[in-house]
C-alpha cells in the first residue's frame, strides 16, 4: 500500500491524488500535519540519492519562514533537520509519497508515472 502524506488544502497535494486515482493507484492519505513521515522515511528520501535535505523542506511554507530554517539548514546538522522535519509536518515538502521502496517528494507527475502508472 501506498503512504501519501499530504495536506486536503493544498493543491499540488490535490493534483498529484488526482494523477494517482487516474492511474488506479491505491494509497492511504495521511495528513502530514497531523502525522508527518517518519525519520526514517525522510532519512530514506535524502539516501536514495534524488533528494536534498533543503528539497525535503516544505521551503515555501509560513513556519519554514518563521523558524528561519533557510538559515538554520546551513547550520543544523543532518540529524537534526530530519528530527525537526519529523515533528513537524508543516515544514515537510509535500506531498510526501511512498510505498517502503520508493520515495517521492513533491508532485512529479512522470516520476510518479513510472513509478506506479
Amino acid at each position: 500500500m501506498i503512504d501519501f502524506y499530504g495536506y486536503a488544502r493544498c493543491d499540488t497535494c490535490r493534483k498529484a491524488q488526482k494523477l494517482l486515482d487516474s492511474l488506479g493507484v491505491a494509497y492511504r492519505f495521511i495528513d502530514i500535519t497531523e502525522q508527518p513521515p517518519t525519520r526514517a522515511q525522510l532519512k530514506a528520501a535524502l539516501t536514495s540519492g534524488k533528494y536534498k535535505l533543503s528539497e525535503l523542506c516544505n521551503r515555501s511554507g509560513v513556519q519554514y519562514r518563521e523558524l528561519n530554517m533557510k538559515e538554520q539548514l546551513k547550520t543544523l546538522s543532518e540529524s537534526e533537520v530530519l528530527s525537526l522535519l519529523a515533528q513537524n509536518g508543516r515544514l515537510c515538502k509535500r506531498p510526501f509519497i511512498t510505498d517502503g521502496k520508493s520515495i517521492i517528494v513533491g508532485f512529479d507527475a512522470d516520476a510518479l508515472r513510472s513509478t506506479w502508472g
